[in-house]
């Protein structure tokens, strides 16, 4: 626990998750609940994508209860829309924006001095950017970029992290004057090689807070600064964070998340008592001196003492969450809460969305129009930005291309300059003159 004992000695970094972002918010939940010293003593949050959201929302001091209702809101819009996350009117860039604009605090620019960083996707190049925040005013900040330092607004900057190339759009956001994706293609987990940084992934791999898989596969995948291991579990997880099955899935997520940080807590001694033995029904084992907490490897180099005797516990393995956590029970429950009103259980039922895709070569070219129309019209203030800035895209891909040919050509043209002459053609032989077989004579 030495490791752990200077505050500001470490940090914390969210991976990319998409819909998957609950997880995170269960891990910070939990954390919050059995060990705050660990996001007080924190240096800095870090994330990327929907892992930057709850950067923020932790900086901000956002409740579990908001955290699940506004995620939750989203899972279940997708579920509502009768082509899911192909549906016109599935525009989750806008949603996010204007909940960022409604929802953050007054403060927020206090809050996430020098304790903010958001990773960002530089286009086309693909080059990563951390942006580190800094108060200088009124809702804005200075953001510090490869040693510089400019001014923008903190919404934008998490737009740019989380927009996905065409799940989200065609045309990237700008930040501070140029063009910017998720975070998570270029660096997924900021600093996950850091010794002290407190790493944080849904998806099954090597990271600090992560699910522990069954699986036997011994093969990873290092892409985006972050190891996946190559499963089945992991491939359904990569589908649920962009194509979400339900909100109760998605609950248990968070729930699981939950569970895992208790198991980093406990595998380093920083609870007070071994939860996750008693949802087991398991007594822990002894050691030496008689306390509990068996398997010990000390971490010699960083002063810390891991049990890894503390068991794997899974969602199904607890039959009632509520007495390990009530108020994330309870706001997880109040987020899969759907419209009781008769209409929407109607449209939720079977023969309701048989009705619905019935109906929908009827209903789908209306609703396409209508919400592109709505979608043109939101983006008339910046048609002229990104026509320039298609412009100077196409422009600079016709340069490249240019240049290419030219290349080519002039290489071409030098190699037939510099081959040698061909050998002169034989003259043809006079067949009257050449003896013939005695045969023919």
């Amino acid at each position: 626990m030495s490791c752990f004992e200077k505050e500001g000695s470490w940090s914390l970094s969210f991976a990319g998750a998409g819909f998957l972002g609950l997880y995170h918010v269960g891990v910070v939940h939990c954390l919050r609940q059995r060990a705050p010293r660990l996001l007080r003593g924190a240096s800095r949050f870090y994330g990327s994508s929907s892992g930057a959201l709850v950067a923020v929302s932790v900086v901000s001091g956002l409740s579990v209860d908001f955290c699940c209702s506004r995620l939750m809101a989203m899972v279940k819009q997708v579920e509502q829309l009768s082509l899911g996350i192909f549906h016109p009117a599935f525009t989750p860039i806008e949603t996010i924006r204007q909940e960022l604009q409604d929802c953050l605090p007054a403060d927020v620019h206090i809050l996430a001095s020098q304790r903010l960083g958001i990773s960002l996707t530089h286009w086309p190049d693909g080059e990563n950017v951390i942006v580190l925040f800094d108060a200088a005013g009124k809702h804005r900040f200075s953001v510090i970029v490869n040693n510089c330092v400019i001014t923008g607004l903190s919404p934008q900057a998490l737009v740019c992290s989380l927009y996905f190339p065409f799940y989200c759009g065609t045309i990237p956001p700008t930040f501070r004057g140029k063009r910017y994706i998720d975070g998570a293609l270029s660096n997924n987990l900021p600093f996950a090689d850091s010794p002290s940084a407190i790493t944080v992934s849904p998806f099954h791999g090597t990271v600090d807070i992560c699910p522990q898989s069954s699986s036997a596969s011994i093969h990873e995948l290092n892409a985006f600064n972050a190891s996946f291991q190559i499963s089945t579990e992991n491939f359904f997880l990569g589908i649920t964070s962009l194509i979400p099955c339900s909100p109760e899935v998605v609950a248990d997520s968070c729930r699981q998340g939950y569970l895992d940080a208790l198991r980093f807590l406990e595998r380093r001694g920083l609870t007070k008592e071994p939860v996750l033995w008693g949802l087991v029904s398991k007594e822990p084992p002894a050691t030496a001196d008689g306390a509990p907490g068996a398997a010990h490897d000390g971490g010699q180099e960083e002063g810390l003492s891991l049990s890894w005797a503390v068991p794997n516990v899974l969602v199904k393995d607890v039959p009632n969450f509520e007495q390990l956590s009530p108020e994330l029970e309870a706001a997880l429950k109040k987020a899969c809460m759907r419209d009781p009103r008769a209409w929407a259980s109607f449209c939720r039922s079977g023969p309701g969305r048989a009705l619905t895709y019935l109906l929908l070569p009827c209903t789908l070219p209306f609703e396409y129009v209508y919400f592109r129309s709505r979608r043109l019209v939101a983006w008339l203030p910046d048609v002229p930005a990104d026509l320039w800035w298609m412009q100077g895209l196409l422009r600079s891909l016709a340069l490249e291309v240019y240049s290419r040919t030219k290349d080519q050509l002039l290489r071409l043209v030098g190699l037939l300059a510099t081959s040698p002459l061909q050998p002169k053609a034989t003259p043809p032989k006079d067949l009257a003159k050449e003896p013939r077989p005695t045969h023919q004579a």
